[in-house]
């Protein structure tokens, strides 16, 4: 006869195993979106020396990788040219990766005004801008965002075409409001990140990013000012999603 411990310790044995299997197909997974977007980078980007250079100065500086991957990047470049934009504003720099997609897709008149709070990060991205040849360009704000973003409306900075939000996740919902405000109709806003590997749907989730994202997702969402849709995406970055908005 079965007993109560011998019940328990099967549960626990079954319990395990259903971990370990869990964990097993999330690594393929994983392996498989890498090699999937490596397939992609290597069809549609091939050598692009600059872009390598950008992601090698972030390693060496142990700047996070959390910058968009190489497809994305493209992505937000193609956006930006669809757009036809003459002025980007990004919010969050980091090492400059994806400031110099989107400054490639503007024309040699165009401006991009990149925010970055750390001063190092900003020295960083400041000199892989001046590699890519687009100083020009580029403008970055070291400071925080939410004390930038009112004097760029103060000094008449916009209105921007594209927004590119890719910075801390609990301000998001802020920084979507200043999106707005520094846009006009037909501005296009983008933001990484909204989906963080399905926990956005824990409504009780204790992360601040998470709760931020959410808070952000409801905005987007209720906002009668824009007509908004996120995707889900999968890659190197693992599993995630991208909002796009449009300013009516």
């Amino acid at each position: 006869m079965d007993t109560p411990r011998a019940s328990s310790e099967r549960q626990q044995v079954s319990t395990n195993l259903n971990y370990a299997l869990s964990t097993l197909r999330a690594r393929l997974a994983q392996d498989r979106w890498t090699e999937v977007d490596r397939y992609i980078a290597d069809l549609f980007i091939q050598s692009d020396p600059v872009m390598d250079a950008t992601l090698r100065s972030s390693s060496e500086a142990g700047l996070p990788p959390i910058h968009v991957s190489p497809p994305q990047g493209r992505f937000l470049m193609l956006l930006a040219m669809a757009r036809g934009a003459r002025r980007i504003l990004e919010i969050g720099t980091l090492a400059g990766y994806s400031t110099i997609w989107l400054a490639r897709a503007l024309p040699v008149d165009g401006r991009l005004v990149s925010l970055e709070i750390d001063r190092e990060h900003a020295s960083i991205a400041r000199a892989n801008i001046a590699r890519a040849g687009l100083s020009g360009r580029v403008t970055i704000r070291v400071g925080s965002a939410l004390e930038t973003l009112p004097k760029l409306l103060g000094e008449g900075q916009g209105p921007f075409d594209f927004v590119f939000i890719d910075a801390d996740k609990p301000s998001y919902p802020d920084y979507l409001e200043w999106a707005i405000k520094l846009g006009r109709p037909g501005t296009v806003i983008v933001a990484d990140n909204v989906v963080r590997e399905g926990e956005i749907i824990k409504a009780r989730s204790t992360d601040p990013n998470t709760q931020g994202i959410r808070r952000f997702n409801d905005a987007l969402a209720t906002n009668d000012r824009v007509i908004a849709i996120e995707i889900q995406t999968v890659g190197s970055k693992g599993y995630d999603g991208f909002a796009v908005a449009l300013v009516k």
